[in-house]
């Protein structure tokens, strides 16, 4: 048979691809063919569309909604989660057989339903599922601004460096914009550097606005998105941060949706969602910032950043194993993130220092989270014969996820024997993330792995921290995998005594 697919995570980042892979595969050992469109954080390569119609049924392993739905309508169709596909996705593409064998079909989308931005929410979900999820919206649209932000800040350091030599970084930040704008000089490593450097800091500046202004997107939908913005960028002016973006975000998307819930007259409903929606909610949320949140927000976002600022030795340590351990603790979910933002937010005044205690806990956080793949990745090769064929396979691709800082590549493992592989990953993750803080390893750059060593401070006990975190993770798989395989011969060989015992009572 013919199949096609479509595959959407919250993230859009590695679920996504993960999925589309796990779906091909199973597909081809079953025999059908399958064409698989992903979702994700790199944009949207829609199928052609006489690819659909010749599709005999249409798989959508999603968690949010799918765009350009209404495209694979009258086709018999099977809906999963993207971690039921990476899981199981065999069962799936059985499902879709079984579909397209009783013919039974789906009816078209509403017209425009599934265009433009989209919430990453199940409104039918429990409310701890959807607070959850309003964040991870607001967590996967900002990603792309600390990305580009946080690696051409660390670029524009690097250049500094050689150009600058050891005081380079710092004096890169005393270069004003309004004199690269003026009389830049396209000879000077240093302007250059100072271009980059500035365009960093300008993409940063989004950052709490973009978290803000999508966490009210997924509250509120469209008429969220300009209060939302309003409160995160009225957050920093206030100086309450990551913690001020989060309450405008939440603020600014319940006060939208209070508003838009307003029975108006027919002559003004027309223009609500243009004009009363954003004038009132943005009006509301921007006042309750300034006036009543913005002192205590700002009250405790000064007292955590002094605690951080103020951490060394012991503490920073344990800050370091507590990162780690979160890193690992669901590989790329929420916990994951919450360690994640917590870095990356607190970069952009770090960076513009050109030291601090913000961009080790970045180096901690990025170290710990390559750990799990490249750990399980080592023990496939260790003890082949511990894992399964699948696993084998998804052992190879483990090696460049991790590499790649993409802890995701450890969520088949932890999906097929989670009590033995997470616990497994935590420790070695802990420990990875507690060295990097004791050598006192900096980094600018929120992602790239190792493809972004030359930025790192203090790049042989960064590796080192790597090489034994990814070390212990594997041996500790191992030993819990041996101690498993140990007891299932042990009962295999008591349960054959038992038989035998049986047949000698019968003779």
């Amino acid at each position: 048979m013919k199949f096609v697919a479509v595959t959407s995570c919250p993230t859009g980042i590695a679920h996504t691809y993960m999925a589309a892979e796990a779906l091909e595969q199973a597909a081809r050992d079953a025999g059908h063919e399958i064409q698989v469109e992903t979702q994700g954080a790199g944009g949207l390569q829609a199928l052609d569309q006489s690819v659909i119609d010749a599709a005999d049924a249409v798989i959508f392993a999603a968690d949010v909604e799918v765009r350009g739905r209404d495209r694979f309508a009258g086709k018999p169709t099977v809906t999963a989660p993207v971690k039921r596909a990476i899981n199981g996705a065999a069962a799936i593409v059985e499902e879709a057989v079984q579909a397209a064998r009783s013919g039974v079909v789906t009816a078209a989308a509403p017209a425009g339903s599934s265009r433009g931005l989209t919430t990453k929410v199940d409104h039918d979900a429990g409310v701890g599922t959807r607070v959850r999820q309003w964040l991870m919206t607001g967590v996967s649209y900002m990603i792309p601004f600390v990305a580009a932000g946080g690696i051409l800040i660390a670029f524009g350091f690097m250049i500094a460096r050689f150009a600058g030599g050891d005081n380079g970084a710092i004096e890169v930040t005393k270069i004003p914009i309004a004199d690269l704008i003026k009389h830049f000089d396209a000879t000077s490593g240093m302007q250059w550097a100072a271009l980059l450097f500035q365009v960093g800091v300008a993409a940063f500046g989004f950052l709490v606005p973009a978290l803000a202004g999508f966490i009210a997107f997924g509250i509120a939908d469209r008429p969220g998105i300009a209060p939302g913005f309003v409160g995160g960028a009225l957050a920093g002016v206030v100086g309450a941060g990551f913690l001020g973006g989060i309450v405008a975000g939440f603020l600014g998307g319940f006060v939208a949706l209070w508003v838009s819930r307003w029975r108006v007259p027919k002559a003004v409903a027309s223009i609500m969602p243009v004009v009363l929606i954003p004038l009132v909610a943005t009006l509301i949320t921007g006042g309750l910032m300034i006036v009543v949140l913005g002192r205590p927000l700002s009250w405790v976002t000064e007292k955590l950043t002094a605690g951080l600022n103020n951490m060394s030795g012991g503490s920073l340590i344990l800050l370091g194993v507590v990162l780690g351990l979160m890193m690992a603790f669901d590989m790329g979910g929420p916990v994951n993130k919450v360690a994640y933002t917590f870095a990356t937010t607190g970069l952009t005044a770090a960076a513009i220092a050109s030291h601090g205690t913000q961009l080790t806990v970045m180096a901690a956080v990025m170290a710990a989270g390559m750990t799990p793949p490249l750990g399980l990745a080592l023990a496939t090769v260790v003890r082949k014969e511990l894992f399964t064929e699948p696993e084998q396979e998804n052992g190879k691709a483990a090696w460049l996820l991790g590499a790649s800082f993409i802890t995701e590549g450890a969520i088949p493992f932890a999906a097929a024997d989670p009590l033995r592989v997470i616990p497994s990953i935590m420790v070695g993750s802990g420990i990875t993330g507690g060295l990097v803080a004791a050598f006192g390893s900096e980094l600018a750059a929120p992602h790239g792995g190792i493809w972004v060593t030359p930025l790192i401070s203090g790049i042989p006990g960064y590796l080192f921290a790597i090489l034994v975190g990814t070390g212990v993770t594997a041996a500790l798989v191992v030993l819990a995998k041996s101690v498993r395989r140990t007891e299932v011969a042990e009962d295999e060989v008591s349960v054959s005594g038992a038989h035998a015992a049986t047949n000698m009572a019968t003779v």
